[in-house]
């Protein structure tokens, strides 16, 4: 097994590398080169600067990074480095269409890739989410190398992707090592990436670069890595975002780009250049390195990292035109009619208590699956839905994940400790009126820059229908939900195991609720699951709402926080602070 798996390495390193020794070869005769390394990160489908979901024009988009590279490239020629570091197959109705919708034509993240001449490409999570159908078939469009040395082929003990790239700008040879965050089985169903381990980070760079120096000798190392800063899931067998632990025990690389977090990020440790540029195509990080010329190779001799916004960056014109088919295509699509809605509909309201918004999403969980309690958390805080004529672009904010609707066997208790979980990220313990209702924190996730935003990614806020409870935001962790009865009336036992509805992603571990919140090993959960629908739940509130015509959504007001007396004006100093209202 060993001797075969060292022949297969050195059959692919030399088809790696084979056209970049060639061009390598031709050098120049100047003694010092300055290279301009780009990347975006969590692209999420924002392809063009029109939201697809609003249907009103949006900042960012890849449309601006195709100015911002046309001019680099113009000046610098041959010395841009454009990398992209995943999730690029998710997020935007465009996405969805051409991952579901038009499955015969190339998939358009392939076309945006290809039309901007990308030198390399990672694999993201949310890449992985749509199954091997959507992401095999993107792989094979895409023209560039796609990287993924810790994403093994179960069958071949190889990697499924290319380890890394070769590249040569200006006879200066790069190096391009692509990670993917391994916890994505703590999210994703096994049968989306059947035939597929990920390997631990920190390990997996270890080898690479190893070989990489041995059998390359490159002059550049970049990382491009599909991976947060640090902390997230951390188990016995990997840690959810490395990019830091990579930095400080990895010697070797120049450059690590990493994304995965949605959090900007420019710093050098232990002189390695850490860069994200965080998501949406609102940015690009930028990395120039200069380098000298020694003997047969170039040694860095300087670095400096900066994250560009594309604010004032025009839309570029001949982009738009090539891809205007696409968009009307898409457009007509998405604004196709689908009902009809009595008052507007925000997500805001899910997190001072019962909310139209949430409970329109778990009775229909309950509906559909017969189930006994339902649990689920917005998916974007900051969705709205207006009163009058619903589209089917509507249902993207509605419910921005393709989340599966599951049904898994919990006992009462285990419900309580997920709720309890679920809680402590949410709300703040408070020790008088004026403390705050929420747990916030500068610059986390979903916030502005400098703003008090949540501390915890409120997609793992979850409330639940099915059941009465309170929630005394005076207690301590761990004490703060209190369920007194099923809101059928009937007793609420904590021994008892219930049927609860949830989305896939949790089912899956997403959040850690079930695992280190409701105490279920992770190597249990697929076996709590009783039902997995077809569909994505996106869809089935699709169907209902065509069903019904016109909807005019309530709060179930089967929950609450308490005291009222704090917790009234605690929730209003927070709305302002969060909402501005």
């Amino acid at each position: 097994m060993k001797k075969r798996l060292f022949f297969s390495l050195v059959i692919l390193s030399f088809c790696l590398t084979l056209t970049a020794q060639n061009a390598y070869s031709k050098g120049d005769d100047r003694n010092e080169v300055e290279l301009t390394f780009l990347e975006t990160s969590d692209v999420h489908g924002c392809f063009f600067p029109y939201d697809f979901i609003t249907g009103k024009p949006r900042a960012g988009s890849m449309a601006r990074l195709s100015t911002y590279v046309d001019s680099l490239r113009r000046v610098k020629g041959d010395g841009v480095v454009l990398l992209d570091n995943g999730d690029i197959l998710q997020g935007q109705p465009v996405s969805y269409y051409y991952n579901y919708v038009d499955t015969i034509d190339d998939n358009i993240a392939a076309q945006v890739v290809n039309y901007l001449r990308y030198d390399a490409e990672t694999v993201g999570n949310h890449d992985v989410e749509p199954g091997h159908a959507v992401y095999d078939k993107w792989i094979a469009a895409v023209q560039c190398p796609v990287l993924g040395a810790n994403i093994i082929d179960m069958s071949t003990s190889l990697p499924y992707v290319r380890p890394y790239a070769i590249l040569n700008k200006q006879g200066v040879k790069i190096a391009v090592l692509g990670m993917l965050t391994p916890a994505i089985p703590n999210w994703l169903a096994p049968n989306v990436y059947s035939g597929l381990q990920f390997d631990d980070i920190v390990k997996s760079c270890q080898r690479w670069v190893s070989y990489i120096k041995k059998n390359e000798r490159p002059d550049v190392i970049v990382g491009l890595f599909h991976s947060g800063l640090e902390g997230g899931i951390t188990t016995d067998r990997y840690t959810e975002n490395a990019a830091r632990a990579v930095a400080q025990q990895v010697p070797g690389f120049d450059i690590i780009y990493f994304g995965h977090d949605h959090l900007r990020h420019n710093s050098m440790e232990n002189g390695v250049l850490l860069l994200n540029p965080a998501n949406n195509a609102m940015r690009v990080a930028r990395a120039d390195v200069t380098l000298r010329r020694d003997g047969d190779h170039w040694t860095v001799t300087g670095k400096r990292g900066s994250l560009v916004e594309y604010d004032g960056i025009k839309v570029d014109q001949k982009y738009m035109s090539h891809f205007q088919p696409q968009i009307e295509k898409v457009k007509s699509w998405v604004e196709q009619p689908i009902g009809r809605l009595t008052s507007d509909l925000t997500s805001e309201d899910c997190f001072f208590g019962n909310s139209a918004f949430t409970d329109l999403i778990l009775n229909l969980q309950l509906r559909l699956t017969g189930a006994d309690i339902a649990l689920n958390a917005p998916l974007s805080a900051t969705a709205t839905l207006h009163k009058g004529i619903i589209t089917l672009g509507d249902m993207f904010n509605l419910y921005k994940y393709e989340n599966q609707l599951y049904v898994m066997k919990l006992s009462g208790e285990e419900i309580r400790k997920h709720l309890e979980m679920s809680y402590d990220q949410w709300v703040n313990t408070m020790k008088s009126p004026g403390d705050h209702l929420f747990n916030l924190s500068v610059n986390t996730f979903g916030g502005k820059p400098g703003q008090l935003w949540f501390a915890h990614p409120t997609y793992n806020f979850d409330s639940a229908a099915g059941i009465d409870y309170e929630v005394d935001v005076t207690k301590p962790d761990g004490q703060k939900v209190k369920i007194l009865r099923m809101s059928n009336g009937q007793k609420f036992d904590p021994a008892k195991i219930y049927k609860v509805a949830v989305n896939s992603y949790r089912a899956n571990g997403g959040g850690q609720l079930l695992t280190k919140g409701a105490g279920i090993p992770s190597t249990e959960l697929e076996s709590r699951v009783i039902y997995k629908s077809p569909r994505d739940q996106r869809y089935y509130l699709m169907q209902e709402i065509k069903r019904q015509g016109t909807i005019t959504p309530k709060p179930n007001h089967n929950w609450r926080f308490v005291p009222e007396k704090w917790v009234k004006a605690a929730a209003e100093r927070d709305r302002a602070i969060l909402f501005g209202k």
